[in-house]
């Protein structure tokens, strides 16, 4: 996903304002305010342990915040890749987009299910738990963009993929922000920021430390 400039006027699509995460007595999230905004793609990057992961699962929704809210702009919906399979290994690829599809109160989940098979060129009839990595990412991708969500957060997306994979997710990614989308992505890799990223924003133990374009990143890091 190449960086390209925008040729309209971004619209907000979700605010997070003062979003923060105790574990007991642990801060894993340090109060933090974010946006994401359409014809974006925003790199989080930081150390195993920095609070990305948190901050993935409660822009999604799958964990509460202990402090600060968040607003999705009208009908704007969240898709999420989370770092561990998002699917049923005792079904198959359709079986799980369908029951998904269902879980969304999708008109017509038979028909949602196989237009996502068939884009994603998975195999219909063989268990998801003996599908290849690749197949079982492309599988999470396709639960994640079920009713073609605004917001696509992806966490840990390349890990385990061979090149070929890693290309036709961030092709998948880069057809998401043009068409008006945002994407939020978590990276060890400091080339995948410095390609398909145009905002970069880094923890360090659960606390913003940076927010900036990706060249600034690129000089913030190597400061001493």
């Amino acid at each position: 996903m190449s960086r390209r400039p925008r040729t309209s006027v971004a619209e907000t699509l979700l605010s997070a304002r003062s979003v923060s995460r105790r574990f007991g007595h642990v801060i894993a999230l340090a109060p933090i305010d974010l946006e994401l905004c359409s014809g974006e793609a925003v790199a989080l990057v930081g150390p195993n342990g920095a609070g990305k992961s948190t901050l993935m699962s409660i822009l999604a929704g799958a964990l509460r915040a202990s402090e600060g809210g968040i607003a999705i702009t009208g009908s704007a919906k969240v898709g999420w890749l989370p770092q561990r399979p998002a699917h049923y290994g005792r079904l198959t690829a359709l079986e799980n987009l369908v029951l998904f599809a269902r879980l969304e109160a999708m008109e017509d989940p038979q028909h949602e299910a196989v237009r996502m098979l068939e884009r994603f060129s998975l195999p219909s009839d063989r268990l998801s738990a003996y599908l290849s990595i690749g197949n079982r990412q492309r599988l999470s991708l396709a639960i994640a963009l079920l009713g073609d969500p605004n917001i696509l957060l992806l966490d840990e997306p390349t890990a385990s993929l061979d090149p070929k994979q890693r290309a036709r997710l961030w092709r998948e990614a880069e057809r998401h922000v043009v068409e008006g989308g945002a994407v939020l992505f978590s990276s060890q890799n400091p080339e995948e920021v410095e390609r398909h990223a145009t905002r970069v924003i880094a923890l360090d133990s659960g606390e913003l430390v940076f927010g900036g374009s990706p060249e600034e990143y690129t000089v913030w890091e190597r400061e001493p």
